[in-house]
């Protein structure tokens, strides 16, 4: 007895065997906070913070929860998040578990994304191979790209995505290897649960089940016969019973609870029920039809294609830049980097697309797992983020390929476990070495935090901080304010920020903030560019008239109802020329209103006065010259800044041509320089953060750190 209970299939094994995975894959994870234990400006509370900007938005939706918080109280839309399940859970966390909130949400995506493990090995024990299935669990749950959107400190849905994802292949893989009702009812279970917890990742789910039912309906017909071939475990319920009961879950439009009845219920009649296999025919194309009307199939593959299509500006109405071409993950990348991503190298890549074709060719079912397994290469060119998607699959597709190579060779167990340790070592080497050279910082340093929670100590709830979308879900969280644009938030609005932030009129700076914020609490949180502008709209207006309009000291602004706080941090310098391609725009057109010059550098070497930056730029501090690739070009100014231990900036210049069209600026507490034409030099960014200057009658200096200033505007 003893010897079959143990056996490498045996139920103990597996259990044994995913324990091992999964503390491997928590270990492993371990490493970034152990690294950074003792840094303090990486601490607060107590502990390290989170490192994505994204996770802020959850969790300043289970901190609202948590304190009683509705979605009457706030006008920013975290309230509107707590229906999702990761919120919810985190929730629950903070309320059961002996923790504080903030070691939850940092500690969370390493224990929910391990979890992996456990779908790879039962994937693999459906083939009879646990111990496959235990190292393609090594190798899937630490390959590079699941494991930077899944490390300790990376809050973010990510930790669901591919788990759950995976989850349902397993659960359709066994439905189509075992035919039992209990594999459809685990299916429909989990595609129920996904969308709460990742509902951007329908559009492979219902990939999965399409694939699905067209092999059961080839396999059905007997068109293939397979080692996996078998009929249903009853004869009430059948192939054409199994794809009414997978298409109800995926009606995302119903409601739940009715998804959940009308599951039920129709269990029941299959099961109970012996029915003539026409009318279950009839019932199975006509869900099959209902799950494309009700689960919006076809809206929402438009929807996707279209939203990784459009990288310019709009066409209709006025010309407003989109977010997405400035958004890596979104844009096309090189094989190698894809390779690296989902394998953690080119052989790796290289052996689990063979490992694929070798799988499907031997097991046939895993034909559903072509849409991971395509997305993935879709990565080269719809962008970086689609990579993860493919990671469990290649892991588990690439230790196939050494198990059938290792069988070839010897069916000594001992040379086979020798053979696949070694050939999983292969590939879990630069996965593992990248986990040690990854060194990603937390999203805000104790500093940055110390000083939005003065806002936070100054501000009301319904106050507004403006600062680009980056900075939105952090402001949420630790100073307790709304924000007009944020992580969520890519919308034409993106125009306002940009221009408050590049103008050089501190008047127009001024009345555009209290405009902004006033109309779109007025508007009911529409998007205040269109309705400034009236966009599309028969009566739109002349953006470049209305602007001109708001430069002037004495328009008419509504009444102010709350506060507005300009918030200007250091670390939006590296992206400020990013920020200010939105705003650098004449709305009629879509051009660019003017040559943006911004380059933050460092000093790689002096001669005689003449210094040459990382960037290749030259300036020659002795004739007032800079050299941008072959062409000389006048400076205005050389201007020195270093911050005092009281907040305020002293400021040292030399001056150069007044005709001058650069000037370059050496910022001393940071050891770096900027170089920047003389437009961009008198804009509000550069001359309230970097300068320390603003206009008296309009803003107030309330923070002031060398990470950050804060103004409130007095208007």
């Amino acid at each position: 007895m003893k010897k079959e209970y143990f056996t490498e299939n045996s139920t103990a094994v597996a259990v044994f065997l995913m324990i091992i995975a999964y503390l491997f894959s928590v270990g492993a994870r371990l490493y970034w906070p152990w690294l950074f234990m003792d840094s303090e400006s990486m601490m607060h509370a107590g502990q390290l913070m989170i490192n994505t900007n994204d996770g802020y938005y959850f969790a300043t939706g289970a901190k609202d929860i948590l304190e009683g918080i509705v979605a009457e109280d706030r006008q920013r839309a975290s309230a509107f998040c707590v229906s999702q399940g990761m919120v919810m859970l985190t929730v629950y966390a903070a309320k059961l578990l002996p923790f504080s909130f903030e070691s939850i949400i940092l500690y969370m995506p390493s224990v929910i994304s391990s979890l992996i493990v456990i779908p790879i090995v039962l994937t693999a024990r459906l083939m009879g191979h646990t111990l496959l299935g235990f190292f393609a669990a090594l190798l899937g749950s630490v390959t590079l790209s699941y494991y930077n959107r899944t490390m300790v400190g990376y809050y973010d849905t990510d930790m669901f995505s591919v788990l759950l994802q995976f989850t349902i292949l397993y659960a359709l893989l066994a439905l189509a290897y075992k035919k039992t009702f209990i594999s459809v009812a685990v299916a429909a279970l989990f595609m129920l649960a996904y969308p709460y917890f990742y509902p951007q990742g329908m559009t492979l789910i219902y990939a999965m089940f399409i694939i699905l039912v067209v092999y059961l309906f080839v396999e059905y017909k007997g068109i293939i016969i397979t080692q996996e071939t078998r009929k249903f475990d009853d004869n009430t319920f059948s192939f054409y019973g199994s794809i009414v009961l997978l298409s109800i879950p995926l009606m995302l439009t119903l409601p739940v609870e009715v998804r959940l009845v009308l599951f039920l219920a129709l269990s029941v009649l299959f099961l109970k029920i012996k029915l003539q296999e026409r009318h279950v025919l009839y019932l199975a194309l006509a869900f099959l039809l209902a799950f494309l009307w009700f689960g919006n199939v076809f809206e929402l593959i438009v929807f996707k294609v279209m939203s990784y299509t459009n990288r310019g500006v709009e066409e209709v109405g006025l010309h407003f830049y989109q977010v997405v071409q400035t958004v890596r993950e979104a844009g096309t990348i090189p094989f190698s980097v894809m390779a690296e991503r989902i394998s953690g190298s080119m052989l790796g890549v290289m052996l689990s697309l063979v490992g694929y074709i070798v799988l499907v060719l031997r097991h046939k079912p895993f034909i559903v797992a072509l849409p991971l397994i395509g997305v993935g290469v879709l990565s080269l060119w719809a962008g970086l983020r689609f990579t993860v998607y493919a990671v469990p699959v290649a892991a588990l597709s690439a230790v196939y390929l050494f198990h059938v190579i290792t069988k070839q060779v010897s069916q000594k167990k001992s040379i086979y476990v020798l053979a696949m340790t070694l050939m999983t070592a292969g590939l879990l080497y630069p996965n593992i070495t990248h986990i040690i050279d990854y060194k990603v910082p937390t999203v805000l340093n104790e500093t940055e935090v110390n000083d939005l929670a003065k806002l936070d100590a100054m501000a009301s709830p319904k106050d507004y901080t403006l600062a680009w979308w980056d900075y939105g879900y952090p402001i949420w969280y630790y100073s307790d304010t709304n924000t007009l644009i944020d992580g969520g938030k890519h919308t034409n609005d993106n125009f306002i920020i940009s221009k408050i932030m590049q103008s050089s009129s501190a008047d127009l700076a001024a009345n555009l903030s209290r405009l902004a914020v006033e109309t779109y609490v007025d508007s009911n949180y529409s998007e205040v560019a269109d309705t400034l502008f009236k966009n599309k709209q028969k009566d739109q207006l002349d953006p470049n008239a209305f602007l001109s309009e708001l430069d002037d000291p004495a328009y008419a602004l509504p009444k102010k109802t709350r506060d507005i706080y300009l918030y200007l941090p250091f670390r939006m310098m590296s992206i400020f020329p990013t920020v200010a391609v939105f705003g650098n725009l004449d709305l009629t057109t879509g051009k660019e209103e003017r040559d943006f010059v911004f380059y933050p550098t460092q000093a790689t070497g002096q001669n005689k006065g003449v210094l040459s930056f990382s960037n290749g730029i030259v300036f020659d501090a002795n004739k007032g010259e800079i050299v941008l690739g072959q062409q000389a070009k006048s400076v205005k100014q050389f201007i020195i800044t270093q911050n005092t231990t009281e907040g305020k900036v002293q400021v040292q210049a030399q001056n150069y041509q007044a005709d001058g069209e650069y000037v370059v600026m050496f910022l001393k507490s940071y050891g770096q320089f900027v170089v920047m034409d003389t437009q961009t030099f008198e804009s509000m960014y550069v001359q309230m953060f970097i300068l320390g200057k603003y206009d008296e009658r309009l803003f107030e200096l309330v923070v002031s750190s060398p990470y950050t200033k804060i103004y409130k505007l007095k208007k």
